[in-house]
């Protein structure tokens, strides 16, 4: 006990030097002693905890440098599979991925206008009739019964009895029921004949005025015309073809999707820009630009096609110039069309006038890809992609070794159907809008009014009408979309009622009854009832009354007669007798 106690005090004075005078208990000296360990012990720890946070610093900076290592090599493997080709003219660099860039919709794809008629159309459009003649105005009226008139006195002199606005609009109301019982390649005669023709064509007016019409009717003036057809092919039918076209666009607004394309109005007479279209039915005739809303087939805008230009030379970038012309007003539209109009160039202008554009493209375009021209060992059903920034071009195998090339600056993905055969979004829509203008064709078609002729403005005299009377009835069932819900064949209904709207006036102002019976049978039920011959009371007989000149024969034919008016009791032969009531023509005004 004593060698221990010893053992602390020389450790206490080797720890505690400055203690030595101090005395101390053999407690306070383990004290002093552990209290040392535990300092020892403390800095031991602190210094493998401060090791341990270097560590884990080091740990991390290389767990962030793998990272970035991954993301490295992950755009190295995108890049990698990115493959970029130069088009055939080396203008265009195509990637095979697309471009995603998140954000708002596009400007050109909102529509400015309300699809629909206009409101001009609503405020006017109380009936059928009121409705077809927005396109055929006054204006248009004016200058046809003017040009007829005087292309009348040239031909028959003091004969030619002039035609005013009701017998205009009655021969256009048979050519539209021509056109509505379709009759359209039979002879006129047989359409008056009382036997095969229809009553109401007799009912009307007389076969003889109705060839009349058909063979002096005009709508410009002969004898400038030479002038202005050396600068103009279209003089003979300009003035109205031009009022004609102003008032389509007016009448009505397309909705997002439109289609332009040509059409054929089928003629094989002499004319300047006649031309042959062996796809179309007709082969040759006079071809057409138009403008059509996709859904209901509305005419928008149209255009004729006159030929080369007076020099000769062919036109250049003939489709963009179309394209561009026939949607001038639109915006927030695509547009669709063929693989005559469909160009990269053409994407782009459309791009500036907020337009989008979707349409096959031919082969030998030199803003290709030569990758997508190509079919030798593709897969059926199988399709190639490729972008730029604002453009999408797509290369579908129908079959083998055929392909199908559209362009669009509307899809900007490369999206495949569900299909059996995995088209591409692109051309299902496509083949959904392709058909505005062909739609067109084909319902005009059915119920024509033309008529065989061998003078072209005529011809397309009857293609205004039949695409008036197409554009009225899509404006009139918009507005009226529960008329005749119950029944089908809604345009034939339409076409008939609007053909005896037009013939009615006329029908009204005969002074004379048709032969037939049936034709007689109409007169009367569209004339003002009047008092038959045991209606006139008997103090207004027309018999037994001194005899006397009629009052409208001239007096070197001393023309006597004991027949009066029963209405203003004036003495009228048999020659100026209204027939049915015993009214004077005068009085029958």
């Amino acid at each position: 006990m004593k060698r221990g106690v010893e053992w602390l005090s020389g450790h206490t004075a080797l720890i505690f030097p400055e203690n030595m005078a101090k005395t101390h208990t053999v407690q306070e000296v383990l004290d002093l002693i552990f209290q040392d360990e535990d300092s020892d012990l403390d800095e031991d720890v602190s210094e493998q905890e401060d090791q341990l946070e270097e560590n884990s610093d080091y740990s991390h900076s290389d767990d962030d440098d793998d990272e970035d290592n991954d993301d490295a090599n992950d755009e190295d493997e995108e890049q990698a599979a990115v493959e970029t080709v130069m088009s055939k003219n080396n203008a265009i660099s195509w990637s095979s991925l697309p471009r995603t860039v998140a954000g708002r919709m596009a400007g050109e794809n909102v529509i400015q206008m309300t699809p629909g008629p206009t409101r001009l159309v609503i405020s006017h459009a109380s009936d059928i009739l009121s409705v077809f003649q927005l396109f055929l105005p006054v204006a248009i009226e004016r200058i046809v019964i003017e040009m007829t008139n005087s292309e009348g006195i040239k031909r028959h002199g003091q004969e030619w009895k002039t035609i005013d606005v009701t017998q205009l609009h009655a021969y256009i109301g048979l050519l539209i029921l021509a056109g509505v019982y379709r009759s359209r390649g039979e002879a006129a005669s047989s359409l008056w004949s009382a036997d095969t023709g229809r009553p109401i064509f007799r009912a009307t007016m007389s076969l003889e005025m109705f060839r009349t019409i058909s063979a002096v009717i005009r709508f410009d003036n002969r004898e400038t015309r030479p002038v202005r057809r050396a600068t103009d092919k279209l003089a003979a039918i300009r003035d109205v073809w031009d009022k004609w076209v102003e008032r389509l666009p007016l009448m009505y607004n397309p909705g997002p999707e439109v289609t332009v394309d040509e059409r054929l109005v089928p003629f094989r007479g002499r004319c300047p820009f006649r031309q042959y279209m062996p796809s179309k039915p007709g082969k040759y005739g006079i071809k057409l630009w138009a403008a059509c809303d996709a859904r209901s087939s509305y005419a928008w805008n149209m255009q004729v096609y006159t030929g080369k230009p007076a020099g000769g030379t062919p036109e250049r970038k003939q489709g963009m110039r179309v394209v561009l012309e026939m949607t001038e007003g639109l915006r927030g539209h695509n547009v669709t069309c063929d693989n005559f109009f469909t160009s990269y160039e053409l994407g782009q202008e459309l791009l500036k006038k907020k337009m989008t554009m979707v349409g096959t493209v031919r082969r030998n375009k030199p803003e290709l890809p030569p990758t997508l021209v190509t079919t030798r060992g593709r897969e059926v059903f199988s399709s190639k992609f490729a972008f730029t920034h604002d453009t999408t071009v797509v290369s579908y195998m129908p079959k083998k070794n055929k392909n199908v090339i559209l362009m669009s600056t509307l899809h900007k993905a490369a999206e495949i159907s569900t299909r059996e055969d995995r088209k591409p979004t692109m051309i299902l829509e496509y083949n959904a809008n392709k058909g505005g203008v062909d739609n067109l064709d084909k319902v005009t078609g059915t119920y024509s009014c033309k008529r065989r002729t061998a003078r072209w403005p005529l011809a397309i005299f009857h293609n205004i009408i039949d695409i008036s009377t197409y554009n009225s009835f899509v404006i009139w069932r918009e507005l009226n979309p529960t008329w005749r819900a119950s029944t089908r064949n809604w345009r034939r209904h339409f076409l008939e009622e609007l053909g005896k709207a037009l013939v009615t006036p006329c029908m009204q102002k005969r002074r004379h009854l048709p032969r037939t019976a049936a034709s007689a049978t109409l007169v009367r039920a569209v004339q003002p009832p009047q008092p038959g011959p045991d209606e006139v009371p008997q103090d207004d007989n027309r018999m037994g009354q001194k005899r006397k000149r009629c009052n409208f024969c001239p007096p070197k034919k001393d023309c006597k007669t004991g027949t009066t008016c029963c209405k203003c009791r004036k003495h009228i032969c048999k020659a100026h007798t209204h027939k049915v009531s015993y009214y004077c023509f005068e009085c029958t005004q």
